[in-house]
């Protein structure tokens, strides 16, 4: 073998190529940058006769990993070499295909590989028909793909007639074709010829559909245009005979468009620039492109509503009753929109005459304040009536209304429009919406705000802070018109779901509302009120043929829906009502008796319960933690908000010999993860005032779990949960069940206010716990619950740890910032503020 007639060529320099392949018998220039790559090309020349072992790597990488290169290369030789002070760049010529049997790093910093020629495996019967006819057809292909791209058709049939051999050819014609690295990979590792010829007369044929694909679309532009020059040109000639003849003239619109014009009461600013355009648009031919351009642009400077306005509704008892007919709750903001009614109204007053002239100058800029309308931000869950309530505002108001949805949008040319030296230019959606409206003054819904995106195109929300500025926004240029146009008697309203999401300029230019989650009552008030009788009327039914009682409704609410808002509510009531329809339906068509069908069928009865909720829709789909039975040592109740509302949430923790580590499970994220670590290490520094052998945290192990592991969890306010289930597994005193609390916690045993605060507690009464430990900076938010909530809850504050593990160990007490607990004698207990050295 040769291997053992010449032992240098086992071993040789690794050359390795990312995005390139190396083919036996054909050349590649290669640039080299990489100081492995480039001492391993030195060694090669002065050690290896220039030979080196060149392979794929799998991953474009800059660095070399053995671990990542394939293992079939090509032994290679360098025919030309170039140093630089960049690198090097060197031309490589393919000779046999090999197999790197190992790799490893030289005392001279370079890749060594052993390698053993690979033998290509050739046809049992080199003679046979079919082999003949593929060798034939690759010949031809590839010098008809050489022709394709651009090579004379001599010196492709030279270049491909020069090559004798099978394999040979299809390792020449693979190094050219435009393939990718994978593909190129694949064929060198294809040893069988016959298998080679193949997979490269079938690159070369789609490659040869490509380029016949790219010639007929060449074609047919040309011939397009070639059909334009001569429509133009009998155009011309059509013209010309008309004139020959004294026909009249198409309708001019020049004439049409200046009327129109003259009738719009435009600011001066504008109409000089209108009148500049309409001038131009005379001299310009009308088969002009330009003519068309200017012609749409006056258009739309026609139909935009430079002065008309609704008149507002200011009849206070007539709005506030239009909005609670659409809206159940939400005082906040309906409040907001009747004090902005109840302003303009006390502006429109008669005011009296000032005293002398000298405040004429400011006519204007007080009849723009007079005028201008708030600007608010919507931000809450889904579902809880944002973008509803914008539409209830417009019919209050007595405006028009217009949404558009910002969701998705990449391009600042949505909101300022492209301008018109564009093909195919519009204004941007402001200006496109107000069109839409006919009034310079609707209500003007800017939907999911939060979801814009940024791109090549520019950042959609900067384009946004002039729209929303009260001081800008009175002269806002779209890109297309180029002419100021006055929003600020707009009425914008923009809604969010997460208002981290929105840019800090464009946050502070509105006025937050917040809409937290409706409660359980509210959301069967809202089911009552609002959902169920709009079902009812969709599913053809009369009122008195369903009827949904309370706990029905409340089974409904909380056993078949999780979420902040009522959509999903009002999708089940739907089901409900179909439901209930077909089997309305089927009873009436099989029995003319109707009251012995609904004695064998109760569930057509138009009373639905609980158990009647079941039959119709299936076993509940939603199960909420319940609150424990029983204490436990270890076990701490905590409580967590999400979009959808609060619920309770149990911390499990548990010792075991070892050597002091802890450990934490449960999908918990940073911040998490750290209030863990902070109330370990309190109850470390702090464990004769809790009890706890300081010796267990050398010989022990502590593991922290918070259940329901497939679902990411994340904040501070855990801290005093996790706090409770350590000290209480350290000193194996149990944890009361019936009570359940949220905090974070600090170092030194401090409790923070945390968020949440409402949705928590209506968790913890869902759940069946009644007894809460809060942050004491959290009193005031208190204020936000139903006042049913506030008397069937008892809330603890707390401001320190002690006073938390007081409340929630059993016969335990804080007495002089001291953790007592039941035959304690006090004055052997150190305090909590005394740490642990």
């Amino acid at each position: 073998m040769d291997q053992a007639q010449n032992p240098r060529r086992d071993s040789l320099p690794l050359l390795a190529l990312r995005q390139l392949v190396v083919f036996p018998g054909t050349s590649l220039p290669i640039a080299a940058g990489r100081p492995e790559t480039l001492r391993a090309i030195e060694a090669s020349v002065a050690q290896h006769d220039s030979h080196v072992f060149a392979v794929l790597q799998r991953e474009d990488d800059p660095e070399i990993d053995p671990g990542k290169l394939y293992t079939m290369g090509t032994i290679c030789r360098i025919d030309q070499l170039q140093r630089g002070l960049g690198g090097s760049q060197l031309v490589v010529t393919g000779l046999r295909r090999a197999i790197a049997l190992r790799c490893a790093m030289t005392s001279g910093d370079y890749y060594l590989a052993t390698v053993a020629e690979a033998e290509e495996v050739a046809p049992a019967n080199s003679d046979d028909l079919a082999y003949e006819a593929l060798h034939r057809e690759v010949r031809e292909r590839s010098s008809e793909l050489g022709q394709k791209t651009g090579l004379p058709r001599e010196i492709a049939e030279k270049v491909v007639h020069a090559v004798d051999e099978p394999g040979r050819l299809a390792d020449l014609v693979a190094g050219y074709l435009d393939i990718s690295a994978d593909e190129r990979q694949t064929l060198l590792e294809t040893l069988g010829i016959e298998d080679r010829l193949r997979t490269v007369l079938h690159h070369m044929q789609r490659q040869i559909s490509v380029l016949d694909a790219q010639e007929d679309i060449k074609s047919q532009v040309q011939e397009e245009l070639g059909d334009r020059q001569r429509e133009m040109y009998l155009r011309e000639q059509l013209k010309a005979i008309q004139k020959e003849l004294g026909d009249p003239d198409e309708t001019d619109e020049t004439d049409e468009l200046r009327e129109k014009l003259e009738g719009l009461d435009l600011p001066q600013e504008v109409r000089k620039e209108v009148e500049r355009e309409l001038s131009r648009l005379e001299r310009v031919p009308r088969e002009a492109m330009e003519s068309q351009v200017i012609r749409t642009f006056l258009e739309n400077v026609i139909e935009l509503p430079w002065n008309e306005r609704s008149e507002d509704r200011l009849e206070l008892p007539l709005a506030s009753k239009i909005l609670e007919e659409d809206h159940y709750g939400l005082g906040e903001v309906k409040d907001r929109i009747l004090e902005f009614l109840a302003v303009r109204q006390m502006r429109e007053r008669p005011q009296p005459a000032a005293a002398d002239e000298s405040n004429d100058t400011h006519d204007v800029t007080e009849e723009q304040t007079r005028r201008s309308s708030p600007i608010l931000l919507f931000t809450g869950p889904p579902g809880v009536g944002k973008t509803s309530l914008a539409k209830s505002i417009a019919r209050a108001m007595g405006r028009k209304y217009v949404r558009i949805a910002l969701g998705g949008v990449r391009d600042e040319a949505d909101i300022r429009g492209h301008r018109r030296t564009y093909v195919a230019a519009l204004p941007g959606r402001i200006i496109q919406g107000l069109k839409q409206a006919g009034t310079k003054n609707p209500v003007f819904l800017l939907d999911e705000v939060d979801k814009l995106g940024v791109s090549m195109q520019g950042d959609p929300s900067s384009a946004l802070l002039e729209v929303l500025d009260p001081a800008q926004n009175h002269t806002f240029t779209d890109h297309y018109l180029g002419l100021p146009f006055d929003l600020s008697e707009v009425f914008f309203v923009a809604t969010a779901n997460f208002l981290e999401n929105i840019p800090a300029p464009l946050r502070d230019r509105m006025e937050i509302v917040e809409f937290s989650g409706y409660t359980e009552g509210e959301k069967i008030e809202i089911a009552r009120q609002y959902l169920l009788p709009r079902q009812i009327e969709q599913g053809g039914l009369r009122p008195d043929e369903i009827t949904v009682d309370d706990e029905a409704l409340r089974d409904l609410v909380s056993r078949y829906t999780r979420e902040a808002g009522v959509r999903q509510l009002e999708r089940e009531l739907g089901r409900l009502v179909r439901k209930m329809a077909r089997r309305h339906a089927e009873t009436g068509a099989t029995s003319a008796d109707a009251d012995a069908d609904s004695a064998d069928h109760p569930s057509t009865d138009s009373q639905i319960t609980t158990g009647g909720l079941r039959e119709l829709l299936g076993r509940p789909r939603v199960h909420p933690e319940h609150a424990a039975k029983e204490d436990q040592i270890g076990v701490a109740t905590g409580l967590y908000y999400t979009p959808v509302g609060g619920d309770i949430m149990f911390v499990e923790a548990t010792k075991m010999p070892g050597k002091g580590h802890l450990s934490l499970t449960g999908q918990l994220g940073d911040v998490m993860q750290e209030s863990a670590r902070a109330a370990h290490a309190y109850a470390r520094s702090h464990a004769h005032g809790l009890r706890i052998d300081p010796e267990l945290f050398g010989e022990a192990d502590v593991h922290l779990h918070v259940p329901a592991g497939a679902i990411p969890k994340e904040g501070p306010s855990a801290g005093i949960t996790m706090a409770t289930a350590l000290v209480s597994a350290l000193s194996q005193r149990p944890v009361r069940h019936d009570i359940a609390m949220t905090g974070e916690i600090t170092l030194n045993g401090k409790v923070l206010p945390i968020g949440g605060v409402k949705e928590k507690v209506l968790g913890a009464l869902r759940a069946g716990i009644s007894t809460i430990i809060l942050p004491a900076a959290n009193e005031p938010d208190l204020e936000d619950l139903p006042s049913e909530a506030l008397e069937a809850v008892t809330v603890h504050f707390a401001e320190e740890l002690g006073e938390v593990l007081a409340l929630a160990l059993r016969d335990a007490s804080f007495e002089d910032g001291r953790l007592i607990f039941k035959g304690d004698d006090p004055a052997n207990v150190r305090p909590l503020g005394e740490q642990y050295h």
